[in-house]
């Protein structure tokens, strides 16, 4: 039996507003399978990015339990739980979060450096090579247009080779022609290098790119759409918003 690349079982996250609990996530279970490419939809305040923090380990759940290759998230310290992150997940997010004044091979390499391990010039040269910017290495952000950008920075969430990369909005800051050369990428990673991608969007055609849709509403899993066209999805995310 494969063990799932990230797994939640009765994931509950609560908060408190006041007086008042706010339910964020109400008992999530899923699993998403190696070399999978799963996209998570819902109304704003649904639970989207709640979900995907807890499943990447940036937040801890109220109760439940997250498991990443095997790995219990909740039996590990802060320590233990930032090796983690740093070693078995990958991170992109709407903005592109380089560093101006370093270079495109520089910003891959950054946070091994940071964590003081050793940087192999044959897994940069890989990186770059997967995202088709061999040619850009040596260019600092001022000289990339955002979607190089963008692909830089999933370089360097691949860098460390991840058993799984969480996208958070990865197309949000892009026009459409280069959001489709992005989603393109993600869609390679997942065929050719069986790369396990979890991606938070509120764009139905972005979404289209995935294998299967999560769909969520007051922190629960409603609806699983393997049939992922732009049709079915929007009209879904419809019905959704006019429920809540």
């Amino acid at each position: 039996m494969v063990t799932p690349a990230v797994s939640l079982a009765d994931v509950r996250r609560s908060y408190r507003d006041g007086a008042h609990r706010v339910d964020a996530l109400a008992g999530v279970t899923v699993d998403f399978p190696p070399g999978s490419f799963t996209a998570i939809m819902g109304p704003s305040g649904s639970g989207k990015s709640t979900l995907l923090h807890c499943a990447a380990g940036l937040d801890r759940p109220t109760s439940g339990t997250v498991t990443v290759g095997g790995t219990d998230l909740g039996t590990l310290d802060e320590t233990a739980l930032t090796r983690l992150r740093r070693d078995r997940v990958g991170f992109v997010f709407q903005a592109f979060n380089l560093v101006s004044a370093l270079t495109a091979a520089q910003n891959v390499t950054l946070p091994a450096r940071l964590a003081g391990r050793s940087v192999s010039p044959a897994a940069l040269a890989a990186a770059l090579d997967a995202v088709g910017l061999t040619d850009r290495a040596g260019h600092r952000p001022s000289q990339l247009s955002g979607g190089e950008q963008q692909r830089v920075a999933i370089a360097r969430a691949l860098f460390s080779r991840p058993a799984v990369l969480f996208a958070d909005e990865p197309t949000g800051a892009l026009d459409s022609r280069t959001s489709r050369q992005v989603l393109r990428l993600l869609r390679d990673l997942v065929d050719e290098h069986g790369q396990t991608i979890v991606m938070v969007t509120h764009d139905p055609l972005a979404a289209t790119t995935a294998d299967e849709v999560l769909m969520l509403a007051d922190g629960r899993l409603v609806d699983r759409l393997t049939e992922v066209t732009a049709e079915s999805i929007a009209a879904r995310m419809a019905a959704l918003e006019l429920s809540c």
